[in-house]
């Protein structure tokens, strides 16, 4: 088990550094006054590994971008130089992690290069993030960034070769020992993930947060060409089992009609919402700009709220059939039915038949993964 997070970026150069060090009398190091980046000699990117169960630490410096890549990168290292020593049976890494930055899960470059490094390396990877607020309880944050900061209080770090050999000169009392090794390598930013290789990873999320844990299996499970969803398509749930008459309660053209009306007035308000932000803050209003296409339809969203308040199914339930978390399918009933609301209508909920279980097993059972 493993702690990961990057710590503070520095810059490099004579400049003043928190804290206060033991120096002769009347020799004390000259810095700038002013911290200015065009007067650095470039900066230092340090990401830190922090071994629960050894209390050992391994810092990864790099000179460019903090990205997953980096991220990703860092970890490997750590798990050539000294990990596969240390667990040489080991067929399991859990991954500790913040809500953001380059390792937060919001961000498919981290998602994608985990995959690449589970197949890598043979283990089955799993990543519990801190959900926002709560990065505090990261143990690398305070096991082993916070000794590198005392370690060195009020020196000026003047090349990366100062920043290294000062944190691997970080110990404590209770046996912390460090590790640093220096990364030069290009890490560029911008590093797109499409729909279709999410769709691809070999990923599985977790019951409890689906969006914060999940597990990176070393074997890539890629679906057939032919059965991948294209972008915008309500797959990879069993979509025509799911939209049956008997479970929606509705005919399928009348089912395809309400989304169709409730992505327009969804548009429109969102719209009107934008606008009167623009215009309180005093900006100039402009014209819808498309985004990026939402792994979670809206059409699946519609469905998945007929169904919850038709067929009264649980949202854990749901999460299964959609393959998606339990916080999004919360997120879009709650939409949704405000939706619904401000188009007048009315779902009726009622008593599931045998007909209709027969479906729902039909269908839980067409669903991936399952």
């Amino acid at each position: 088990m493993i702690s990961v997070d990057t710590k503070k970026k520095e810059l490099i150069g004579q400049f003043s550094n928190p804290g206060r060090q033991w120096r002769p009398k009347g020799e004390p190091v000259t810095t700038l006054t002013h911290d200015f980046p065009s007067d650095s000699q470039g900066k230092a990117v340090p990401y830190g590994i922090y071994d629960l169960a050894t209390d050992t630490g391994w810092v990864n410096v790099g000179t460019d971008h903090d990205t997953a890549a980096f991220a990703v990168e860092s970890i490997r290292r750590w798990w050539t130089a000294t990990g596969h020593d240390d667990y040489p049976h080991a067929h399991r890494l859990l991954i500790t992690a913040d809500s953001g930055g380059s390792n937060g899960y919001r961000t498919r470059a981290w998602k994608a290069e985990l995959a690449a490094l589970a197949t890598q390396t043979g283990l089955q990877i799993t990543v519990c993030h801190f959900p926002p607020g709560t990065s505090k309880w990261n143990k690398v944050e305070h096991r082993l960034f916070s000794h590198i900061t005392q370690n060195w209080r009020g020196r000026p770090l003047t090349s990366h070769e100062v920043v290294v050999q000062t944190i691997a000169a970080t110990t404590t009392r209770t046996g912390l020992r460090v590790h640093a090794a220096l990364d030069t390598g290009s890490y560029p930013t911008g590093v797109t993930i499409s729909d279709t290789q999410m769709a691809a990873l070999p990923i599985s999320r977790h019951a409890f947060h689906g969006d914060w844990n999940y597990t990176l299996h070393p074997t890539p499970q890629t679906p057939p060409t032919d059965l991948r969803p294209e972008p915008g398509t309500p797959t990879p749930h069993d979509a025509p089992t799911l939209t049956h008459p008997t479970l929606t309660g509705m005919p399928r053209q009348d089912l395809q009609q309400m989304i169709t009306t409730l992505e327009a007035l969804r548009g429109n308000l969102m719209q009107d919402r934008q606008h009167q932000r623009r215009v309180a803050a005093g900006k100039k209003p402009h014209a819808p700009r498309p985004g990026r296409p939402a792994r979670f339809t809206f059409a699946d969203r519609v469905l998945v709220t007929v169904l919850h308040l038709r067929l009264q199914l649980p949202e854990t339930t749901l999460a299964t059939m959609f393959t998606t978390s339990r916080s999004s399918i919360r997120r879009a009933i709650s939409e949704t039915r405000q939706l619904l609301d401000q188009h007048g209508t009315t779902i009726d909920a009622i008593t599931p038949t045998a007909s209709i279980l027969d479906l729902l097993t039909t269908a839980a059972t067409n669903t991936p993964n399952n």
